[in-house]
């Protein structure tokens, strides 16, 4: 399933009086961001374009062009960034994907059998995630998103293959 527009970032809180603006980014490369040129936003009519932009521990610092000082900068808390999923390269490996793209997803296991749909692609720090919407309960699932739990996405058909790791505790061993 895919969207016409793609989430690059959020902005966050001001940073210092002349109008800069904390970015979380979701690009691959972080201050990539400001390559996209005009950017949409969540907020009706407004678009944002990143004049200069430098990297600060885990986020971004940017200033934007048409914001000068800090109170312009404050009113701008919480704006998420996107760009038209046109304007975006084709990944290059078969192997890549946008995390949009996957999104809606249904996730089956080996055998067919649809076990829910896929929420989003969660990263906390050690690695992508996938997180699934069990279709029977509503309960969500986080699963690593790695080739061994994820061995087939397949985008035509709207659905991806999940390896559901056995429910053994970690660090015990199976019976011989």
């Amino acid at each position: 399933m895919s969207t016409d527009r793609i989430l690059l970032g959020r902005i966050g809180a001001a940073h210092g009086i002349k109008g800069e603006v904390r970015i979380t980014p979701f690009t691959q490369y972080a201050e990539d961001i400001a390559s996209y040129g005009p950017l949409t936003t969540d907020r009706a009519g407004l678009t944002i374009e990143i004049a200069e932009v430098r990297a600060q521990k885990t986020v971004l610092v940017a200033r934007l062009k048409g914001i000068a000082d800090r109170n312009q900068a404050e009113r701008l808390n919480g704006v998420s960034l996107f760009i038209d999923r046109a304007a975006l390269p084709a990944p290059e490996d078969e192997d890549e994907y946008y995390h949009a793209d996957l999104i809606g997803l249904e996730a089956r296991r080996e055998d067919g059998s649809v076990i829910g749909e896929v929420l989003s692609l969660p990263n906390y720090g050690a690695g992508d995630l996938i997180e699934i919407r069990d279709i029977q309960s509503s309960d969500t699932y986080l699963y690593p998103f790695t080739k061994a739990v994820v061995p087939e996405i397949n985008l035509k058909g709207g659905y991806l293959t999940i390896i559901v790791p056995l429910d053994a505790p970690v660090g015990e061993e199976e019976p011989d």
